[in-house]
């Protein structure tokens, strides 16, 4: 998939997706029942496209991905997590604003 666009994974191609990911990774656990997930979604489609190439947007379905959302303790959704090389670097809950989410992002890429 070309830069810029959201991807999506689940357990199956999580470690391709995420882990063994050049760049750094916005993690979007979400479920399709989820209000507040649906309501970030345009901004995270929108940040996709502002950091293509410096970030990679990855939405992950809970419901499908049991596995994975257990491995990273994901009790409340959404939950948004950066990480690195397999490594958390850090954890937002809850829909926050497109403003907020940035600044989020901007404090591991620069």
């Amino acid at each position: 998939m070309e830069n810029g666009v959201l991807k999506h994974a689940d357990d199956t191609n999580f470690a391709t997706e995420v882990i063994a990911s050049p760049r750094p990774v916005l993690v979007d656990f979400w479920a399709t029942w989820c209000g507040p997930c649906r309501a970030i979604a345009p901004a995270l489609e929108e940040l996709a496209q502002d950091y293509a190439g410096k970030l990679d947007v990855v939405k992950v379905n809970v419901d499908d991905s049991r596995a994975t959302a257990t491995q990273y303790g994901i009790r409340s959704i959404p939950t948004l997590l950066i990480m690195r090389g397999g490594q958390v670097l850090g954890t937002r809950i809850g829909a926050l604003p497109k403003s907020q989410l940035k600044q989020f992002i901007d404090e591991f890429v620069k």
